[in-house]
């Protein structure tokens, strides 16, 4: 039966894995930086549409899928490292604070940030680990990916929008352009050292 232990849990769990670092929370705190929270908006509202549909397709049985076909995790780890490397060649390549609005400037849109959930290995160990450990059995099954869906809804914002304000927070050291260049140097190289964590069995 569902209890406050299981809320408690499952709080807790959509907590701790959304306010840790990883390519979401290092992407977050770099569009803090460059365009600001609003502009950041519509990043943040992707990942916790694409976590969601996530936990949902998890609940329909993708985690089967998985185990059986291991060649799908593999095929993911290689896309989700290929687009880190992208992403943290973009970030080397913002010279101003002011280029934010230029086609090589711009922050991820709502679509870009949910698609982005499906080749990113944490967001799938969350998602599966948060429904081996706390889906219930029998009629109770749905209630519980649904509360697992739910909370993830409620905690997930405010746990990365920390990271968002952080950036906004150091946005304005980052008018100097050698500051800029070494802020993006340093989210680029964290970005790129996620693909290392990727690998790592």
């Amino acid at each position: 039966m569902l209890n406050i232990e299981l809320l408690i849990a499952i709080a807790s769990f959509a907590f701790i894995t959304s306010v840790t670092p990883g390519p979401n929370n290092i992407m977050l705190t770099a569009s803090g930086a460059n365009f600001g929270v609003m502009r950041t908006l519509p990043h943040i509202a992707g990942i916790v549409f694409g976590i969601a549909l996530m936990n949902l397709l998890i609940g329909l049985g993708l985690g089967a899928v998985f185990q059986q076909y291991p060649v799908i995790q593999k095929l993911l780890k290689i896309g989700g490292s290929a687009y880190l490397i992208w992403l943290a060649v973009k970030l080397l390549r913002f010279s101003h604070v002011e280029n934010s609005g230029d086609s090589e400037g711009r922050p991820f849109s709502f679509l870009q940030a949910a698609s982005f959930q499906y080749i990113n290995p944490k967001a799938w160990v969350m998602v599966i680990s948060a429904n081996a450990s706390f889906t219930l059995s029998g009629d109770l099954y749905w209630t519980s990916v649904g509360l697992i869906i739910g909370l993830f809804i409620l905690i997930g914002p405010p746990s990365v929008m920390v990271w968002t304000i952080f950036g906004q927070v150091i946005r304005r050291h980052l008018r100097n352009p050698a500051f800029l260049r070494g802020f993006n140097t340093f989210m680029a190289s964290l970005t790129a050292m996620c693909i290392f964590f990727i690998w790592i069995d």
